[in-house]
């Protein structure tokens, strides 16, 4: 039975129009259409549905790519992405048939135009997994999007050289290969298609016509004809200026581009107290200063390291003060936990008197920068019950029932030297306070704050505050101090986050090393840029305390190379590892005391020494800026772990390809020997030939040392001589 037909929602297929970016389908306000009706002396079509209308937003194109990465939360809020830093676009693209189709990733300017295409490769035969990199160039509120075509050419070249080798619709094919090169000559394209060659480009018209003029030469063999449809000057041009038929582009996704700083840096974390601190004639502690904390600037900083992290250096209450290794009692001598803030001389706002002067820090700001490093400060979200904002806004915290404030628990661990703020109380009066906080440490000089336990406060706040700070201050970054559910630590990231602690301290063993290694390079580096830290002042794992200064060396070594930022803290050198009874956490914590260090001792261990070479290996190889392209390669022993890093040189700012393959002993306490095999096809540098096979030039980045490696290598490496190798590809040939 006939009926009528329904003319179908007109798609957006136009290729030369701007990426669009969609909202979620509204209902139409288009008046219901009737039903069809049937032809004169029919019967009723009453099993016949009704083809419903379908808003042009979500209607389907004929090639679709779906399953688009990197978004966050559909494209509602930005992914992760760094200046200069290539990253890839995903995506999976099919469509009905065998014809061809071609991708392209286009990835736009804060202003809306073009910065960059780069065209997708299969990487699943068989799963139609597309991927293209690209990379923004400056910070900003970036968005990329995809274009999916039908690709003639492409359709013709395979069908063709089938079936002229078979003998087949030989004319035929040559015939339409010529008409496909005069159509991208004269960009001539169906109504939905951008043109394929600009009417400028003479050169590449030139090439396509006279590829036609070859493919009707009867006078030649039809496989001479068909090599001018197929030759490189041909394939290059249609590369250039792809036949586009059946085009179309996906929504718009959003990203936002970060400085540098927010993807690679080496970090040292220091209380200030500890800095000259020393005991007077009568035994009574007199605390070090911001002045004595900057004379060690020149050390720090000839280890290459480019951001000064300071614990909180404000005031301290005495109310509940914690003593030594966390006791409930503090003795007269005790200065309490630097993150007890506040006390009748100030809270958030001000400096601890001990330290210094506001001339003080703004003098220790200006030594960092003059060093190359910038000064990240903790911003830890509590008060002592001295702090100023108990007497001033007593609301901003909970109240018990009977009439007291409630001090910070996770049961069993309580925290009676600190009362966390209550968000749902007054959530604009406590917002305004904290941003007054950040604007004031921001105008003294600080880049970075370091949070403290971010997850404890409302994801709301943090996307409200991090987009105020983004808005007012972008070169200021922001550190999510998060060992949490993973759920809250990606969202931490998602909504603002710059960058995030990990569960890097608790990764020990080879397989799960590795998978750690994937997963925050490729499953979640969209949503967090990860911070690898061997140790903190909250942080001490079992692992560190038995494998004296060899397990140091191991652990510096894969946080150095395992991730573009990593951290020390300060006293790392001197391979302090004794746990506090039943925690894991350091003896004799710094977070609880004055702890002065002999700095004129601190090569003893030869860690100094290490991360001065490690600090070198990564400022020399942008592959280790990088967080996206990693390699995991096998190994004969479970001990035995090795990695390679790599960036093109499209993307590098040397102009060269970098690779750096590290290979370490994870075994703090015996040598082992083993075979490490190289997947070269997925190394990235290229390699020369001999006759031995495929060889690579390296240099050993902590030693020197020049060595041949192939696909198979043999290691041996004793943690008493040295526990890895940190290689440089050089010399990779052609």
């Amino acid at each position: 039975m006939a009926t009528s037909k329904r003319r179908p929602a007109k798609v957006n297929t136009n290729a030369s129009a701007p990426c669009k970016t969609t909202s979620a389908s509204k209902g139409s306000s288009k008046p219901a259409a009737k039903a069809p009706q049937p032809r004169k002396g029919a019967k009723p079509a009453t099993d016949l549905p009704v083809q419903p209308h379908l808003d042009a937003d979500i209607v389907i194109p004929r090639i679709p790519a779906t399953e688009i990465y990197p978004q966050v939360e559909g494209g509602r809020w930005a992914a992760k992405a760094t200046e200069g830093e290539p990253f890839p676009v995903r995506a999976t693209v099919f469509r009905e048939g065998h014809d061809a189709l071609a991708a392209q990733v286009v990835l736009l300017r804060p202003d809306g135009s073009e910065h960059q295409r780069s065209t997708m490769v299969d990487i699943a035969p068989g799963l139609d997994r597309y991927e293209a990199w690209v990379a923004a160039d400056t910070p900003g509120n970036w968005s990329f999007c995809i274009e999916t075509w039908s690709d003639p050419y492409a359709t013709w070249s395979h069908d063709a050289s089938v079936k002229i080798a078979a003998d087949t619709d030989v004319d035929l094919m040559l015939e339409e290969g010529a008409r496909l090169m005069e159509r991208a000559a004269a960009g001539q394209a169906l109504p939905t298609d951008s043109p394929a060659v600009p009417p400028s480009d003479e050169d590449a018209r030139t090439v396509l016509v006279q590829a036609a003029v070859n493919l009707r030469d009867d006078s030649a063999s039809p496989q001479r004809r068909l090599s001018a449809g197929l030759s490189t000057q041909v394939r290059q041009v249609m590369r250039r200026f792809p036949l586009r038929d059946l085009a179309s582009r996906t929504r718009t996704y959003p990203l936002q581009v970060d400085r540098k700083r927010a993807l690679y840096g080496s970090w040292y974390e220091i209380f200030p107290r500890s800095y000259g601190a020393y005991r007077d004639g009568e035994g009574n502690w007199v605390s070090g200063t911001l002045q004595e904390a900057a004379k060690q600037l020149p050390r720090i900083s000839q280890m290459g390291f480019d951001v000064i992290y300071l614990t909180p250096i404000h005031p301290i209450g005495t109310t509940f003060r914690k003593g030594r290794n966390n006791t409930l009692e503090a003795g007269p001598q005790d200065p309490g936990s630097p993150y007890g803030i506040g006390a009748p001389t100030g809270g958030h706002e001000a400096i601890h008197p001990d330290l210094g002067t506001f001339d003080d820090f703004d003098d220790f700001v200006a030594q960092a920068k003059e060093l190359g490093m910038e000064v990240a400060l903790d911003l830890a979200l509590q008060c002592s019950p001295d702090h100023p904002w108990v007497k001033e806004h007593p609301q901003w915290f909970t109240q018990r029932a009977d009439g007291s404030i409630a001090y910070a628990e996770n049961p069993p661990k309580k925290y009676q030297d600190i009362y966390p703020l209550n968000f749902d109380n007054d959530p604009e009066g406590i917002y305004r306070a904290i941003r007054d906080v950040l604007e004031k440490w921001i105008a003294h000089g600080v880049t970075i704050f370091r949070v403290d336990n971010p997850h404890t406060k409302p994801l709301q706040f943090w996307q409200r505050l991090l987009t105020e700070m983004r808005q007012r201050h972008p070169q200021v970054l922001f550190l999510a101090e998060a060992f949490t559910r993973p759920a809250m630590m990606r969202t931490l990231g998602a909504v603002g986050f710059h960058q995030s602690y990990t569960y890097f301290a608790w990764r020990t063993e080879k397989q799960e090393i590795e998978e750690y290694l994937q997963e925050v390079s490729r499953e979640t580096s969209h949503l967090m840029r990860p911070a690898f830290w061997p140790t903190t002042h909250d942080i001490l794992t079992p692992q560190m305390t038995t494998g004296g200064s060899a397990i140091f060396a191991i652990r510096a070594i894969l946080a150095a190379t395992g991730a573009p930022t990593y951290g020390i803290y300060s006293g790392y050198e001197f391979i302090e590892n004794v746990q506090r009874p039943g925690f894991e956490e350091q003896i004799d914590n710094e977070k609880y005391e004055y702890r002065p260090r002999n700095w004129d001792n601190v090569d003893v261990h030869g860690i100094s020494a290490l991360l001065t070479l490690l600090n070198a290996a990564r400022r020399a190889h942008p592959a280790l800026q990088q967080l996206h392209r990693i390699n995991i390669h096998r190994t004969s022993d479970d001990r035995l772990l090795c990695f390679s890093r790599h960036i093109d040189a499209k993307y590098s700012p040397t102009g060269e390809d970098d690779t750096v393959i590290v290979v370490i002993n994870l075994d703090p306490h015996n040598e082992v020997v083993g075979s490490v095999d190289l997947d070269l096809s997925q190394l990235g540098a290229r390699v020369s030939y001999g006759t031995a096979g495929p060889l690579l030039q390296v240099v050993d980045e902590l030693d020197g040392r020049r060595y041949q490696w192939g696909e198979h290598n043999f290691v041996r490496l004793n943690p008493a001589e040295r526990t890895a190798h940190v290689m440089a590809v050089v010399n990779a040939g052609s």
